[in-house]
């Protein structure tokens, strides 16, 4: 049987002309039309005023860090239902994460405890200098709710939008809400650049300087000459050239995952112990990933190894970052809804490139176990 993956790679073909335009014309550095263009495409494409591609989301929001003044003992909050590389550029900044859980209704960030943690830290003597917000598996936040909250203590908030391009709250852009926004085009995500990201803002300003920082932070001289520490974070032109062939189908693409979480969710509607996060009036969720809950860890374990030995491949939701390890030493601000959802809940092949055979095939392995 051949494998079915997650969420592979799906590319077009139109995505060669612009490689092959890199080739041709000689710009194969982390600079070009390609890099241009497709900046130029992400703005059109949310609304956003600039827009920087850059090597991954996961230097996108090390950059907005920089930009927002965290600093050596900052403290940042964030989600802690969401991927390490979320959370990793807080410490890249030697600041501090705050992990606040998630709420029940898109899994995202609990506006409640947002609250409840910021009262508590200022409390504590420190007011926190930035708020890290996750659109998880490309369900939008509830944004009115916590925007209201980081507007009424004056804290600048970062989207963490790597997994939600193409996703809109009340019609507007998810990335477009905060100071600043990070996409993904990761091999895995809607849209891919082989490996590669954006950040995007309408505070053009941050921009000029992200990208500043992304090219080694080279002042203005003849000669190489650096007054601050700088990054190599920005996207060659041979990726953004893959990147501009891919947003072309952008819309196309979240269509087709759309249709592929409602595939599941007729097959599946029998099951009453397999329940589907809901899309809340006014979101539109990319649906990067469909998901499911199940009664319990032991029905969840029994289906993903029923469709591991299927040679399909499914995974647990995130582990919350409150349990690694590696952050498991700082603050938070739980409730145990993540925790619930990491035990119960699991991803499904959502490639936009799966047939209605792999599909039939995914939903015959589940029905197995019971």
């Amino acid at each position: 049987m051949n494998k079915i993956y997650l969420s592979s790679p799906h590319l077009t073909g139109e995505e060669q002309k612009y490689v092959t335009e890199a080739f041709d014309t000689n710009w194969v550095a982390p600079l070009g039309p390609n890099v241009n263009g497709l900046e130029e495409d992400i703005c059109k494409y949310t609304g956003s005023k600039s827009c920087s591609a850059l090597s991954s989301g996961t230097a996108a929001i090390h950059l907005s860090l920089i930009m927002l003044g965290v600093e050596e003992g900052d403290e940042v909050l964030v989600s802690t239902f969401t991927f390490s590389a979320t959370v990793n550029p807080i410490r890249y900044q030697k600041a501090i994460p705050i992990l606040i859980d998630s709420e029940k209704d898109t899994w995202n960030m609990s506006p409640i405890l947002l609250e409840e943690a910021i009262i508590d830290r200022k409390a504590k003597g420190q007011k926190p200098k930035a708020i890290i917000l996750v659109h998880l598996y490309g369900m939008p936040s509830k944004m009115e709710e916590l925007m209201a909250v980081a507007k009424k203590y004056d804290i600048p908030v970062l989207e963490d939008a790597a997994e939600a391009i193409g996703a809109t709250y009340k019609n507007r852009a998810m990335g477009t809400f905060g100071e600043l926004g990070v996409f993904s085009f990761n091999g895995n995500k809607i849209i891919t650049t082989s490996g590669g990201g954006a950040l995007i803002s309408n505070k053009p300003d941050y921009i000029k300087k992200a990208i500043f920082l992304a090219t080694q932070a080279r002042d203005e001289a003849a000669h190489y000459q650096h007054s601050q520490i700088g990054y190599n974070y920005r996207m060659s032109n041979i990726l953004a050239g893959i990147g501009r062939g891919q947003m072309e189908v952008l819309d196309n693409r979240v269509k087709a995952r759309r249709k592929v979480f409602e595939f599941y969710k007729k097959k599946l509607k029998a099951f009453d112990n397999i329940t589907f996060v809901k899309e809340p009036k006014g979101f539109y969720a990319n649906r990067w990933l469909t998901t499911i809950l199940t009664d319990s860890f032991k029905i969840r374990e029994k289906i993903r190894l029923a469709l591991e030995k299927e040679n399909i491949e499914s995974r647990p939701l995130w582990k919350p970052m409150h349990l690694q390890p590696i952050f498991q030493e700082f603050p938070a601000y739980i409730d145990g809804t993540s925790v619930d959802l990491f035990n119960r809940g699991l991803c499904l092949p959502s490639g936009s490139n799966l047939s209605n055979a792999d599909l039939e095939r995914v939903v015959e392995g589940i029905k197995k176990v019971f």
